[in-house]
């Protein structure tokens, strides 16, 4: 028999070599978070924002007033292949956090890092309690941590093969992240300014780098049009919000110990680990711009009084680097035993902390799960105070009773009066949750002025009768010649939107709501 025929094929070769360092058993911790979060990802309702992407991805177009299209394009596609229950809402989220784990050990391995490091940064980023929440929810924010580190592969790819041809697909992964999420572009530019105070920055003297920046900027065009089109909407409501003085700020050092938190206090070693890596190890050296790249991004957030998860997409990379540190640093065979019993014990505290952002626990569980936790969970605006549980989980409930409340008005409609009849709501989640919820209860789409529900404009209704959520009647009496007050929303004691009040006008004395309607809009 010829022994060139009995050799395994290149491709064989390569698969092998591919799992046996160890990444199979990362693939098999990414399974396990898809399925954990596939679990229990319909354990209490749908999310407020859940309702703004599906209301949306109905309208599909190249720009939102809160968002670019890339998310609810692909909740449009996701519910006409999955439907509309809430594990086939959150698929993509599941997904795509479940992902996050093996893109983060595969930039440990591009890295240098052998089987502890592979097994360690997985871990790590399997039980970070932001990257749950990402797995948990549909948001904007699901898929940023994979933009990033997608850029951040092909920028590792671009320096490790001296090929400056990967800063092309770095481009056309930031191009795509402008469509999810704009703030991929502080992420690209703090690599610029790292790249720029390494030795890297040679590369912007060849041309691969700008044909990177040319592709970035043609796929997010359209969303610029739009944004130019309609006035810079986006832009209007970032300015809104920190004149409203809505989101709490932080002081210095509750940012970095929130930061510490949304990764697991456990895993602050590592990515902290990670950056000094970066800046100073020589191993990793010709990746120090990754390092300075953090600092720009940590410091930029950090002044404009960003949230505490803004700078989540980044550490993933950091983990690496720092997983990578710490296995050469656990090198010596007298501390090998430690590399176990660091495994267990992130995991433990992973389980452990895991109902924080998880809904493994019955509301009133979590509620007496939260006195039992050695820390205040942080509080992003200061509307959410209020609410009794956080409010990534408040949130979720509350809009089945609103939409029961909004449905016994249109009851009290008489046939003749319904077709010109609109349902105006005070905010998204308001909205959003009658035309999602409301359809089995023959609700026509709401009104808004709220976010983009205000491009949407008045629907063609007259104004002269309206249903109208959450307002006062001694307004509403200024408006209409007849205001009738129907109900309050059946109190739901989770809910951040409790006791809705909802009332029936008649007799516009506004003249048509397309003339009132400029007065409605609140981009805040």
């Amino acid at each position: 028999m010829n022994g060139a025929a009995i050799q395994p094929s290149s491709a064989t070769r390569g698969r092998k070599n591919w799992f046996s360092d160890g990444m199979l058993l990362v693939v098999l911790i990414a399974l396990a978070k898809f399925l954990l979060h596939c679990y229990f990802n319909n354990r209490y309702g749908y999310f407020r924002d859940e309702f703004n992407y599906i209301a949306c991805g109905d309208h599909l177009a190249w720009g939102y007033v809160d968002q670019p299209p890339l998310i609810p394009f692909l909740i449009h596609i996701g519910r006409a292949v999955l439907g509309d229950s809430l594990r086939s809402i959150r698929f993509i989220p599941a997904l795509a956090s479940s992902l996050l784990v093996i893109q983060a050990a595969v930039i440990t391995r591009q890295l240098g890092g052998r089987k502890f490091a592979l097994l360690l940064t997985a871990v790590t980023t399997l039980i970070a309690p932001q990257y749950l929440s990402n797995g948990s929810l549909l948001t904007t924010d699901c898929l940023e941590p994979n933009l990033w580190m997608g850029c951040a592969y092909f920028a590792i790819l671009a320096i490790k093969r001296n090929n400056p041809r990967f800063w092309l697909w770095f481009g056309v992964v930031a191009g795509l992240g402008l469509e999810e999420k704009y703030s991929i572009a502080l992420f690209g530019f703090a690599v610029v300014v790292g790249l720029l105070l390494t030795e890297h920055r040679r590369v912007f003297a060849g041309k691969w780098i700008w044909l990177g920046g040319l592709a970035a900027f043609l796929i997010f065009l359209p969303n610029l049009l739009w944004n130019i089109h309609y006035q810079w909407p986006f832009l209007q409501l970032m300015r809104n919000i920190k004149a409203d003085g809505r989101d709490v700020v932080l002081p210095a050092g509750q940012f970095f110990l929130q930061q510490a938190l949304l990764l697991n206090p456990l895993t602050a070693p590592v990515w902290i680990a990670g950056l000094g890596a970066f800046l100073v190890w020589p191993r990793l050296r010709p990746y120090r711009f990754f390092g300075y790249s953090y600092i720009v991004c940590y410091t930029v957030i950090f002044l404009l009084h960003g949230k505490n998860y803004y700078l989540a997409p980044i550490y993933p990379m950091l983990l690496a680097s720092g997983a990578i540190a710490i296995e050469s640093a656990f090198a010596p065979p007298r501390l090998a035993w430690l590399k176990p019993a660091i495994v267990v014990l992130l995991l433990v505290v992973g389980i452990y902390l895991a109902p924080i952002v998880i809904p493994v626990l019955s509301p009133d569980r979590f509620i007496a799960y939260m006195r039992t936790l050695p820390f205040k969970l942080p509080v992003m605006e200061h509307a959410h105070a209020r609410a009794v549980l956080p409010q990534w989980y408040s949130d979720q409930f509350g809009w089945d009773e609103i939409v029961a409340a909004t449905a016994n008005a249109w009851n009290q409609l008489s046939p003749q009066e319904r077709p010109d009849c609109g349902i105006f709501a005070q905010d998204y989640g308001q909205a959003g949750a009658i035309d999602f919820l409301g359809r089995r209860d023959g609700l026509p789409p709401a009104l808004s002025g709220h976010q983009t529900y205000f491009l949407w404009g008045p629907r063609g209704y007259s104004g002269n009768c309206l249903i109208i959520l959450d307002d006062r009647k001694q307004r509403l009496d200024q408006l209409f010649e007849q205001v009738d007050f129907v109900a309050t929303s059946p109190d739901n004691p989770y809910a951040l939107e409790r006791g809705v009040p909802v009332f029936i006008c008649r007799n516009a004395k506004f003249g048509s709501l397309s003339e009132l309607w400029p007065r409605l809009k609140k981009w805040r």
